[in-house]
Formats: structure tokens, C-alpha cells, sequence
């Protein structure tokens, strides 16, 4: 394989991995905690977009159930952010682990 064949797949990658980076600034995935009560939604760029907060999980005299729930939520929604991001990144570089991807 010649140089300049090298040097066009890698500029079609580069080309694909923006394509998927812009896929995923648009992309979201919701995450959960607390049968429902509270619910995350972020973007494939890992970003808190909505916090959804059902009645029946505020409780006065117990805020902290309801800020372990906010967190619970939080970290579902970012690990299912995360995984999106893997699986959209792998297509493009047939699952080799780029740093910062």
C-alpha cells in the first residue's frame, strides 16, 4: 500500500470521525434511577440536557434519597452517553482505541 493511498484512508477516517462527533453533539440518551422517579436525559457529548424529578420522590425529610437519586440518574444517563459514543467510534475505527475518543 503506497503513501498516498495511506494518506487518503486516513483523511476518510478523519472525515468520519467529525461526521460521527457532530452525530453525537444531536444525539441523546435518557438514564434513570428510582423506578422512574428520576430521570436524566444527555447528549452523546455528555452533556445534561433534562432532569426530570416525579412528585413522589420529594420527600422533606428525606433529601438526601432524593440527591442520591439526582446522581443516580446523572451517572446512568453519562454511562449510556459514554457507551453510544464507543459504539459510534468503533464503527469508524474498527474498534481501535484512539487516545481522547
Amino acid at each position: 500500500m503506497g503513501m498516498a493511498n495511506l494518506q487518503r484512508m486516513a483523511q476518510q477516517m478523519q472525515q468520519e470521525m467529525l461526521r460521527v462527533q457532530t452525530e453525537l453533539e444531536s444525539a441523546t440518551v435518557d438514564g434513570s434511577a428510582g423506578g422512574d422517579a428520576v430521570k436524566a436525559t444527555v447528549t452523546g457529548k455528555q452533556e445534561l440536557v433534562s432532569l426530570t424529578i416525579d412528585r413522589s420522590a420529594v420527600d422533606a425529610d428525606d433529601v438526601e434519597m432524593l440527591q442520591d437519586l439526582v446522581v443516580a440518574a446523572v451517572n446512568d444517563a453519562l454511562r449510556a452517553s459514554r457507551q453510544l459514543a464507543e459504539q459510534k467510534m468503533a464503527a469508524v475505527t474498527g474498534g481501535l482505541k484512539l487516545p481522547g475518543m
